[in-house]
């Protein structure tokens, strides 16, 4: 049974970091791509960025460029992504998800419909 788990979510100021993680279980990350998502309340998923393999390739919506990155750590089934500069625009729930590498679409950004497994998600709060 697949099964990923976010955290390091929380509360910080404007301009500050956060990383987070999503431990996989289940599946190898060799397999997959991962990708980050948030959600804001009333608001649908948006995709933030994406790591897959064979190549390592990495993808980054628009607003986070610069300051986002993602990284995995496939020893441990682990994907992080490192959060820098915050804006309170950034507040949202963080989810981590996989999908298999020849069906999920990353142009213009992840788009969370292409995307099969999720965690339970994790709150970041962004304050000015």
């Amino acid at each position: 049974e697949v099964q990923l788990v976010e955290s390091g979510g929380g509360l910080v100021q404007a301009g500050g970091s956060l990383r987070l993680s999503c431990v996989a279980s289940g599946l190898t990350l060799d397999d997959y791509a991962i990708g980050w998502f948030r959600q804001a309340p009333g608001k649908e998923h948006e995709g933030v960025s994406c790591i897959s393999s064979p190549d390592g390739s990495t993808y980054y919506a628009d607003s986070v460029k610069g300051r986002f990155t993602i990284s995995s750590d496939n020893a441990k089934n682990t994907v992080y992504l490192q959060m820098n500069s915050l804006k309170p625009e950034d507040t949202a729930v963080y989810y981590c998800a996989a999908g298999i590498q020849s069906i999920v679409v990353v142009t213009p950004s992840p788009q969370w419909r292409t995307y099969d497994y999720w965690g339970q998600g994790t709150q970041v709060t962004v304050s000015s």
